[in-house]
């Protein structure tokens, strides 16, 4: 678990004439205001427990961020994981993918069964703080209930949720139970294997195809909710969602898209699938963990992010991607169970309702389909070693470029999210970076404004004052010293305690301070994967961004539908930003130019010293509608799994 926080100083209450705190007296509903050291004592004594203060305060967020929120889950909230590029030469070789997988998914529940999890650390600013490991347990246990108004994240602590020991297989659009343990004992890989198969030769069967009932989970939350009780009227209904609902989480055996499977279009494919005529419906999107398999090697995870954040996901997915080529020894000697019960198709009922249900919630996703415009693109000129070089946080120095690539897109700053840990705080979860500091506007302005009248060294100093406050608001914000959460706190108490609205919630400068153009995340990782997301405003971009060594992955996504976005010449801005930012460093100091890597040089493992790093020059893209892609690394072996904290991830 952990620490509680920083040790907290408060300010002593000065004797004040009641004329200079009138004001304040129109947020109390009851007792009076402390004017003196022995009124303000006093009140600490009548303050609820701080439990019940924790678990106001982590309502207020998770209402605020996800279980309010009426939009669909896919592309919109629920991120992605894009494994590496696998390449599977016959169908079986997906089901011994996904069986494998799985095993490694049973693996990991059994040490968090256990509370067998290495404790997290921090590391990078402030190293070495304990960090809370609530989130990992939730992982396989809970479950997102849509609401009419708000939905309900489902904790297996509650009565609701029985101890599962099953997954749910999607194939074709088709749901099928999958007792993972069976007489006791929980099955190996040669079982599940079997099983899997078993599976989608059923899934083949047309007799007995139903409709893809989990497109209604592709719907907003308010439509979905509806759905669902047009579903419940039925118990053959009700019986299918309990087993979906309670599961330990899904396996996605998806059909080959039949696309090139560029780093772009497998990041698209695992946001919505591709849409009804695709594996739009392969999906159950209430559930947080989807492990997607598809038969032409597009694979990943599909989250539902209202139980934890990006880098429990990052530990999570690693241990999977190193047990599977770790343990392939270990699962031959494994016991087989003797006698395999036939897995179980889910049967729905359909009225007409349901029905016409279902074909308003596939237009809708195939609406989000077409509006979603992604771009991956691998930038290898430098990566995060050169930065370090020059004695500045990659971090930072990566959010100063996004500001730069969004100032020469559209001539303006913009409000900027950076999501940053608090799990050094019981329930912590993140915070918000304002990355669009007025350091950060300086430094953008002088490289944009086209004129000779600001010094190379000028600039290189206003860099380095933007990544300085940069970093300062960083650690202001991973230590629980940020304003957003402070603010949100506020809000929701005068709501509990039905005050009218402060009028700072509904100022103008408020209300877009908090329309996000630019929601962005650092998800590093020590495998070639990379993670993904949608917007969070219909004119914004989601900017995710994993720096490895010698490169930075970036994943930037916006909508179709808004005249002000362009994915692909947001990277071209981000690139060019990058590689001019490199020049400015190089020109001020000439000790940190880069040297050629030697050949057969690997990826940089988060206990790995300094090593070279790429000196190669990259074409800038010409079109400023397409981004040159890099083909897919595909990964033969992980590094050992270390104790991290990513500082920011994903929002």
């Amino acid at each position: 678990m952990g620490r509680k926080g920083p040790k907290q100083w408060h300010l002593k209450v000065v004797e004040m004439d009641k004329s200079k705190f009138s004001s304040l007296l129109v947020y109390l509903d009851c007792g009076s205001v402390a004017t003196s050291n022995a009124q303000f004592g006093a009140s600490r004594c009548m303050q609820p427990p701080k439990e019940r203060i924790l678990a106001l305060v982590y309502e207020y967020w998770l209402n605020d961020m996800y279980l309010n929120n009426r939009m669909a889950l896919p592309v919109n909230s629920s991120p992605a994981m894009v494994f590496p590029q696998q390449n599977f030469r016959a169908p079986i070789d997906s089901l011994r993918f996904a069986a494998h997988l799985l095993s490694g998914v049973l693996e990991y529940k059994t040490l968090l069964d256990a509370r067998a999890l290495p404790v997290d650390y921090a590391r990078g600013q402030l190293a070495g703080t304990p960090l809370c490991m609530e989130q990992y347990y939730r992982l396989f246990t809970s479950y997102r209930l849509p609401g009419p108004e708000r939905d309900t994240l489902v904790a297996q602590e509650s009565s609701v949720m029985p101890e599962p020991e099953h997954v749910i297989v999607a194939c074709k659009n088709q749901f099928f139970v999958l007792d993972v343990v069976i007489n006791f004992r929980r099955l190996n890989e040669r079982d599940l294997l079997t099983q899997l198969d078993k599976i989608a030769k059923m899934a083949d069967s047309e007799d007995e195809s139903l409709p893809p009932i989990g497109l209604l989970t592709s719907d907003g939350r308010t439509e979905w909710a509806e759905s669902r009780r047009a579903l419940m009227r039925e118990s053959t209904n009700r019986d299918s969602l309990d087993m979906i609902e309670r599961c330990l989480c899904l396996v996605c055996l998806d059909d080959a898209s039949g696309a090139e499977l560029s780093d772009t279009a497998r990041a698209t494919w695992m946001l919505h699938g591709g849409g009804v005529a695709k594996n739009g419906g392969n999906r159950w999107y209430d559930k947080p963990m989807q492990f997607v398999v598809g038969a032409d090697g597009c694979c990943g995870v599909v989250c539902e992010h209202s139980p934890f954040e990006g880098i429990v996901l990052v530990q999570c997915t690693e241990y999977l991607l190193k047990y599977m080529v770790g343990s392939p020894s270990k699962l031959i000697r494994a016991a087989s169970v003797s006698e395999l019960p036939a897995p179980r198709r889910l049967r729905w009922k359909c009225t007409p309702e349901v029905h016409k249900l279902l074909a308003s919630s596939a237009d809708k996703l195939q609406s989000l389909v077409r509006n979603l415009d992604m771009s991956v693109h691998k930038f290898h000129d430098y990566g995060k070693e050169f930065i370090k070089r020059q004695k500045m946080s990659p971090d930072a120095y990566i959010q100063v470029a996004l500001q730069l690539a969004y100032y020469r897109c559209h001539r303006r700053p913009a409000s900027t999210y950076e999501s940053a840990s608090i799990r050094r705080f019981q329930e912590g979860r993140v915070d918000n970076i304002r990355s669009a500091t007025p350091e950060a506007l300086a430094f953008v302005r002088a490289m944009t404004d086209g004129t000779l009248s600001t010094s190379d060294t000028e600039k290189m100093e206003m860099l380095r004052g933007a990544i300085t406050a940069q970093t300062k608001y960083t650690i202001l914000a991973i230590t629980g010293m940020a304003i957003d959460n402070h603010l949100l706190g506020l809000r929701g108490i005068a709501h509990e305690l039905e005050i009218e609205t402060p009028e700072i919630f509904t100022d103008e400068a408020y209300l877009i301070s908090n329309q996000f153009v630019l929601s962005t995340s650092q998800v590093p990782t020590t495998v070639e994967m990379f993670c993904c997301y949608g917007p969070v405003v219909p004119n914004g971009y989601g900017a995710c961004y994993n720096p490895q060594s010698d490169h930075i992955i970036f994943s930037v996504s916006s909508f179709r539908e808004s005249p002000q976005t362009s994915s692909a010449e947001f990277v071209k801005c981000a690139v060019q930003g990058l590689l001019d930012m490199r020049d400015l460093c190089n020109k001020c100091n000439r000790a940190s130019t880069p040297t050629r890597q030697r050949p057969g040089g690997t990826l940089e493992t988060q206990t790995q010293t300094e090593t070279s790093w790429q000196n190669q020059t990259q074409q800038r893209p010409s079109d400023s509608t397409k981004c040159q892609q890099t083909p897919p690394q595909v990964v033969v072996e992980t590094p050992d799994q270390t104790k991290v904290e990513a500082q920011t991830q994903t929002s």
